[in-house]
Protein backbone atom coordinates (compact mmCIF):
# COMPACT_ATOMS: atom_id res chain seq x y z
CA UNK A 1 0.00 0.00 0.00
CA UNK A 2 1.34 3.88 -1.52
CA UNK A 3 1.82 6.02 1.56
CA UNK A 4 0.09 8.89 1.64
CA UNK A 5 2.16 12.41 1.99
CA UNK A 6 0.44 15.63 2.65
CA UNK A 7 -0.08 18.17 -0.08
CA UNK A 8 2.59 20.59 0.63
CA UNK A 9 1.43 22.64 -2.76
CA UNK A 10 -1.93 23.83 -1.64
CA UNK A 11 -1.08 26.41 0.47
CA UNK A 12 1.35 27.52 -1.69
CA UNK A 13 -1.68 27.72 -4.61
CA UNK A 14 -3.81 29.44 -2.46
CA UNK A 15 -1.13 31.96 -1.48
CA UNK A 16 -1.38 32.35 -5.27
CA UNK A 17 -4.59 32.81 -5.82
CA UNK A 18 -4.27 35.36 -2.90
CA UNK A 19 -1.47 37.07 -4.17
CA UNK A 20 -3.58 37.00 -7.82
CA UNK A 21 -6.57 38.77 -6.00
CA UNK A 22 -5.20 41.52 -4.27
CA UNK A 23 -3.19 42.19 -7.83
CA UNK A 24 -6.50 42.34 -9.73
CA UNK A 25 -8.30 44.61 -7.12
CA UNK A 26 -5.09 47.05 -6.94
CA UNK A 27 -5.59 46.72 -11.02
CA UNK A 28 -9.28 47.58 -10.65
CA UNK A 29 -8.69 50.57 -7.63
CA UNK A 30 -6.66 51.87 -10.50
CA UNK A 31 -8.56 51.76 -13.09
CA UNK A 32 -11.14 53.61 -11.48
CA UNK A 33 -8.67 56.36 -10.48
CA UNK A 34 -7.86 57.17 -13.66
CA UNK A 35 -11.57 56.75 -14.88
CA UNK A 36 -12.32 59.46 -11.86
CA UNK A 37 -9.12 61.46 -12.88
CA UNK A 38 -10.06 61.74 -16.44
CA UNK A 39 -13.78 62.77 -15.72
CA UNK A 40 -12.55 65.69 -12.91
CA UNK A 41 -10.49 66.73 -16.25
CA UNK A 42 -13.42 67.07 -18.98
CA UNK A 43 -15.77 68.81 -16.08
CA UNK A 44 -12.45 71.25 -14.92
CA UNK A 45 -12.08 71.95 -18.89
CA UNK A 46 -15.87 72.71 -19.51
CA UNK A 47 -15.75 74.98 -16.70
CA UNK A 48 -12.57 77.29 -17.69
CA UNK A 49 -14.20 76.50 -21.65
CA UNK A 50 -17.33 78.51 -20.49
CA UNK A 51 -15.14 80.85 -18.63
CA UNK A 52 -12.83 81.19 -21.63
CA UNK A 53 -15.88 82.36 -23.70
CA UNK A 54 -17.08 84.80 -21.38
CA UNK A 55 -13.48 86.51 -21.66
CA UNK A 56 -13.54 86.28 -25.87
CA UNK A 57 -17.17 87.99 -25.80
CA UNK A 58 -16.35 90.54 -23.06
CA UNK A 59 -13.47 91.48 -25.66
CA UNK A 60 -15.89 91.79 -28.23
CA UNK A 61 -14.00 89.49 -30.45
CA UNK A 62 -16.34 86.35 -32.06
CA UNK A 63 -14.19 83.22 -32.54
CA UNK A 64 -15.64 79.34 -32.65
CA UNK A 65 -16.06 77.59 -28.75
CA UNK A 66 -12.91 77.31 -27.23
CA UNK A 67 -11.14 73.97 -27.15
CA UNK A 68 -9.41 73.21 -23.84
CA UNK A 69 -7.69 70.88 -22.59
CA UNK A 70 -6.01 70.49 -18.93
CA UNK A 71 -2.41 68.93 -18.49
CA UNK A 72 -0.63 67.11 -15.92
CA UNK A 73 -1.39 63.89 -14.35
CA UNK A 74 -2.55 62.72 -11.51
CA UNK A 75 -5.24 65.91 -12.00
CA UNK A 76 -7.32 65.01 -9.16
CA UNK A 77 -4.21 65.96 -7.11
CA UNK A 78 -4.17 69.09 -8.56
CA UNK A 79 -7.52 70.14 -8.37
CA UNK A 80 -6.79 69.64 -4.38
CA UNK A 81 -4.06 71.82 -4.71
CA UNK A 82 -5.59 74.71 -6.56
CA UNK A 83 -2.68 74.93 -8.93
CA UNK A 84 -2.82 73.34 -12.46
CA UNK A 85 0.35 72.56 -14.66
CA UNK A 86 -0.61 73.52 -17.65
CA UNK A 87 -4.17 74.77 -19.58
CA UNK A 88 -3.97 74.59 -23.73
CA UNK A 89 -6.85 76.62 -25.29
CA UNK A 90 -7.33 76.44 -28.91
CA UNK A 91 -9.52 79.59 -30.58
CA UNK A 92 -10.58 79.15 -34.04
CA UNK A 93 -12.05 81.77 -36.67
CA UNK A 94 -10.66 84.44 -34.18
CA UNK A 95 -12.14 87.84 -35.67
CA UNK A 96 -12.04 91.74 -34.09
CA UNK A 97 -13.41 94.74 -35.97
CA UNK A 98 -10.61 97.01 -36.82
CA UNK A 99 -11.14 100.26 -38.58
CA UNK A 100 -14.29 98.49 -40.26
CA UNK A 101 -12.24 95.36 -41.63
CA UNK A 102 -12.70 92.06 -39.80
CA UNK A 103 -8.83 90.81 -39.22
CA UNK A 104 -8.97 87.15 -39.44
CA UNK A 105 -7.30 84.89 -37.21
CA UNK A 106 -8.34 81.31 -37.96
CA UNK A 107 -6.24 79.66 -35.37
CA UNK A 108 -4.59 81.05 -31.84
CA UNK A 109 -3.36 78.80 -29.59
CA UNK A 110 -3.28 79.64 -25.91
CA UNK A 111 -0.40 77.85 -23.69
CA UNK A 112 -0.87 79.13 -20.05
CA UNK A 113 1.81 77.55 -17.55
CA UNK A 114 1.06 77.21 -13.57
CA UNK A 115 -2.46 78.11 -13.21
CA UNK A 116 -4.41 79.09 -9.90
CA UNK A 117 -7.70 77.98 -9.90
CA UNK A 118 -9.48 76.81 -6.84
CA UNK A 119 -12.04 74.18 -6.34
CA UNK A 120 -14.67 76.75 -5.73
CA UNK A 121 -13.59 78.90 -8.43
CA UNK A 122 -14.22 76.29 -11.30
CA UNK A 123 -17.65 75.45 -9.64
CA UNK A 124 -19.41 78.53 -8.78
CA UNK A 125 -17.57 80.69 -12.11
CA UNK A 126 -16.69 83.13 -9.36
CA UNK A 127 -13.31 84.55 -8.95
CA UNK A 128 -9.91 84.23 -10.94
CA UNK A 129 -8.01 81.46 -12.44
CA UNK A 130 -4.77 82.97 -13.01
CA UNK A 131 -1.97 81.80 -15.39
CA UNK A 132 2.13 82.93 -13.87
CA UNK A 133 2.81 82.96 -17.75
CA UNK A 134 0.64 82.57 -20.99
CA UNK A 135 1.93 82.29 -24.68
CA UNK A 136 -0.22 82.15 -27.62
CA UNK A 137 0.70 81.70 -31.08
CA UNK A 138 -1.61 83.17 -33.95
CA UNK A 139 -2.43 83.18 -37.97
CA UNK A 140 -3.04 86.24 -39.64
CA UNK A 141 -4.41 85.51 -43.21
CA UNK A 142 -3.01 87.22 -46.06
CA UNK A 143 -6.39 87.59 -47.77
CA UNK A 144 -7.34 89.46 -44.63
CA UNK A 145 -3.95 91.35 -44.91
CA UNK A 146 -4.60 92.39 -48.71
CA UNK A 147 -7.63 93.26 -48.16
CA UNK A 148 -6.99 96.01 -45.56
CA UNK A 149 -4.22 96.86 -48.38
CA UNK A 150 -7.40 97.71 -50.84
CA UNK A 151 -5.64 97.65 -53.93
CA UNK A 152 -7.20 95.81 -56.84
CA UNK A 153 -5.57 92.58 -57.84
CA UNK A 154 -2.68 92.56 -54.95
CA UNK A 155 -1.49 89.71 -53.33
CA UNK A 156 0.66 88.76 -50.38
CA UNK A 157 2.72 85.41 -49.92
CA UNK A 158 5.41 84.35 -48.04
CA UNK A 159 8.98 84.14 -50.63
CA UNK A 160 12.20 82.89 -49.09
CA UNK A 161 10.67 83.43 -45.38
CA UNK A 162 9.64 87.45 -46.31
CA UNK A 163 6.31 88.87 -47.11
CA UNK A 164 6.49 89.17 -50.91
CA UNK A 165 3.52 90.92 -53.01
CA UNK A 166 2.43 91.14 -56.67
CA UNK A 167 0.43 93.55 -58.10
CA UNK A 168 -0.79 95.33 -61.23
CA UNK A 169 0.02 98.80 -61.44
CA UNK A 170 -0.24 101.76 -64.08
CA UNK A 171 2.77 103.79 -64.72
CA UNK A 172 2.88 106.35 -67.01
CA UNK A 173 -0.21 104.75 -69.23
CA UNK A 174 2.19 101.22 -68.63
CA UNK A 175 0.44 97.99 -67.35
CA UNK A 176 3.09 96.49 -65.33
CA UNK A 177 3.37 94.08 -62.42
CA UNK A 178 5.29 94.96 -59.54
CA UNK A 179 6.92 92.17 -57.33
CA UNK A 180 8.76 92.84 -54.26
CA UNK A 181 9.02 92.20 -49.97
CA UNK A 182 8.41 93.83 -47.61
CA UNK A 183 9.94 94.58 -43.90
CA UNK A 184 7.79 93.24 -41.54
CA UNK A 185 8.03 93.97 -37.66
CA UNK A 186 6.32 94.47 -34.35
CA UNK A 187 5.07 97.96 -33.38
CA UNK A 188 3.61 97.84 -30.17
CA UNK A 189 0.04 95.76 -30.57
CA UNK A 190 0.42 96.59 -34.32
CA UNK A 191 2.50 94.67 -37.53
CA UNK A 192 4.32 97.18 -39.60
CA UNK A 193 4.76 96.39 -43.30
CA UNK A 194 7.41 98.49 -44.73
CA UNK A 195 7.76 97.78 -48.90
CA UNK A 196 11.12 98.83 -49.34
CA UNK A 197 12.05 96.40 -52.73
CA UNK A 198 9.90 96.85 -55.00
CA UNK A 199 10.58 96.05 -58.64
CA UNK A 200 8.77 96.06 -62.10
CA UNK A 201 9.50 94.69 -65.26
CA UNK A 202 9.51 96.81 -68.50
CA UNK A 203 9.63 99.69 -65.72
CA UNK A 204 10.43 103.01 -67.85
CA UNK A 205 14.27 104.25 -66.56
CA UNK A 206 13.02 107.62 -66.16
CA UNK A 207 12.34 109.70 -62.36
CA UNK A 208 8.43 110.20 -62.85
CA UNK A 209 8.38 106.36 -63.21
CA UNK A 210 10.51 105.00 -60.59
CA UNK A 211 9.05 108.08 -58.24
CA UNK A 212 5.35 106.66 -58.98
CA UNK A 213 6.93 103.24 -57.81
CA UNK A 214 7.83 104.57 -54.36
CA UNK A 215 4.58 105.98 -53.90
CA UNK A 216 2.82 102.76 -54.84
CA UNK A 217 5.75 100.99 -51.91
CA UNK A 218 4.62 104.04 -50.05
CA UNK A 219 0.40 103.09 -49.91
CA UNK A 220 0.73 99.96 -49.18
CA UNK A 221 3.31 100.48 -46.27
CA UNK A 222 1.54 100.48 -43.18
CA UNK A 223 1.00 99.17 -39.30
CA UNK A 224 -1.81 96.58 -39.72
CA UNK A 225 -3.94 97.05 -36.04
CA UNK A 226 -4.59 93.19 -34.79
CA UNK A 227 -7.75 92.87 -33.23
CA UNK A 228 -7.19 92.70 -29.35
CA UNK A 229 -5.51 89.43 -28.01
CA UNK A 230 -6.99 87.94 -25.04
CA UNK A 231 -5.66 87.58 -22.00
CA UNK A 232 -3.71 90.55 -21.96
CA UNK A 233 -1.50 89.07 -24.76
CA UNK A 234 1.22 91.56 -25.64
CA UNK A 235 2.69 90.93 -29.36
CA UNK A 236 6.53 90.20 -29.38
CA UNK A 237 7.37 88.45 -32.94
CA UNK A 238 5.59 88.10 -36.39
CA UNK A 239 6.56 85.89 -39.70
CA UNK A 240 6.00 85.56 -42.81
CA UNK A 241 4.68 81.88 -42.96
CA UNK A 242 2.94 79.96 -46.02
CA UNK A 243 -0.04 79.74 -43.79
CA UNK A 244 0.09 83.52 -42.90
CA UNK A 245 1.93 86.10 -40.27
CA UNK A 246 2.61 84.12 -37.74
CA UNK A 247 2.27 86.37 -34.71
CA UNK A 248 3.81 85.29 -31.22
CA UNK A 249 2.76 86.83 -28.00
CA UNK A 250 3.06 86.54 -24.37
CA UNK A 251 1.98 87.71 -20.43
CA UNK A 252 2.47 86.72 -17.19
CA UNK A 253 0.54 86.76 -14.29
CA UNK A 254 -2.85 87.33 -15.98
CA UNK A 255 -6.44 85.85 -15.52
CA UNK A 256 -8.04 83.92 -18.27
CA UNK A 257 -11.22 84.32 -16.79
CA UNK A 258 -14.17 87.17 -16.29
CA UNK A 259 -14.22 87.35 -12.71
CA UNK A 260 -17.78 86.72 -11.19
Amino acid sequence: MAEAYPAEGRPRRRGRKVLIGFIVLLLVLAGLLVVADRVAAGVAERAIADQVRQEIAKQDAQSAAPQVEVGGFPFLTQVLDGRYERISIQLTDVRGDVQGDAVEVPKLDVDARNVTASLDTLRSGRGDVVAESVDGRGTVTYESLAKLLDRPGLTLGERNGKLAVTAPVDVLGIKLTVNGTADVTVAGNKVALRFNDLTADGLPNVPLARAALTRYAQGISIDVPLPELPFQLNLRKVEPKPEGLVVTADAANVPINSAG
